[in-house]
């Protein structure tokens, strides 16, 4: 079986940081990409960022671009979503997700490209 727990998120004050991480069982990270996505109230899911099955490649979404940075440590199966300079926009849950499958995904930007999620962690910020 398939699962992914995250854990980190926090209430912090505009300015700080947080790092998430997400366990995961049942499946290689060193062989699916791995996104993180972000959802806040009354919002859309949204794309936050993605690290490659090969960890030397990852994307982000131009709203966190030089604040959020993801990582991965292979031996223990996790990705970890370290976020700096946290605005009060970047409040939400953020959700861990796998591809279906190995070495590929369709569109690394879609929710429906992932086919494994956490079941969040949730993250504020106060102004």
């Amino acid at each position: 079986q398939v699962q992914l727990a995250e854990s980190g998120g926090d209430l912090v004050q505009a300015g700080g940081s947080l790092r998430l991480s997400c366990a995961v069982t049942g499946l290689s990270i060193s062989e699916h990409y791995m996104g993180w996505f972000r959802q806040a109230p009354g919002k859309e899911r949204e794309f936050v960022g993605c690290i490659k099955y090969s960890g030397d490649r990852t994307y982000y979404a131009d709203s966190v671009q030089g604040r959020f940075t993801i990582s991965r440590d292979s031996a223990k199966n996790t990705v970890f979503l370290q976020i700096d300079n946290l605005k009060p926009e970047d409040t939400g849950a953020y959700y861990c997700a796998a591809a279906p499958g190995p070495y590929y995904i369709q569109n690394i930007y879609t929710t429906t490209s992932y086919a494994y999620w956490g079941q969040g962690t949730q993250v504020t910020v106060s102004s």
